[in-house]
């Protein structure tokens, strides 16, 4: 994955000094609630998750999540990025913002700019993306950069049904 600029933001690789970011945002009340708990409580527990999700997919893919930063002060806001998962058939469009950077077309930037690059510099034909029935506000971002809703995923064991968006190219 390699550095793409917006306006006004920075869509970088992650590295793992980025760790004490990780903890701040995977630990924020809406990740829990939309995203789900991914047992990273400690520093050590943030360069694991980064080695193991961020760092291994863009190794192994060429993309993967991305570390969000405002241009006007570097300060680190958010994840955006295109990821591979086993449980779908085509790249997923994903993004997380702190709370603080909410609300103010952040999440639409960064998201628009990523699947700019999926879908032109990568020549990727579909994206998908999901989001937890609950989840208005992600589902808003997705349709303002051109996803549609296109069916329910039904509930796999623990997990409850996630909506399913996607764009073709």
């Amino acid at each position: 994955m390699r550095t793409l600029h917006t306006p006004r933001l920075t869509i970088r690789p992650f590295t793992e000094d980025d760790a004490a970011f990780i903890l701040e945002l995977v630990n924020d009340a809406d990740w829990l609630r939309f995203i789900g708990d991914k047992k990273v409580h400690t520093l050590d527990d943030a360069r694991r998750y980064l080695r193991d999700g961020p760092l291994k997919m863009v190794a192994e893919h060429g993309h993967g999540l991305a570390c969000v930063e405002r241009r006007s002060d570097g300060r680190s806001i958010g994840m955006c990025g295109l990821i591979r998962r086993d449980t779908l058939d085509d790249i997923d469009l994903g993004f997380a913002f702190l709370p603080a950077a909410r609300g103010q077309g952040h999440a639409r930037e960064a998201a628009a700019a990523v699947l700019a690059f999926g879908l032109g510099t990568l020549g990727l034909q579909r994206v998908v993306a999901i989001t937890d029935l609950d989840n208005t506000a992600s589902a808003r971002v997705l349709e303002a950069v051109g996803l549609h809703f296109e069916r329910l995923l039904p509930a796999v064991g623990e997990a409850k049904a996630l909506r399913l968006f996607a764009i073709q190219a």
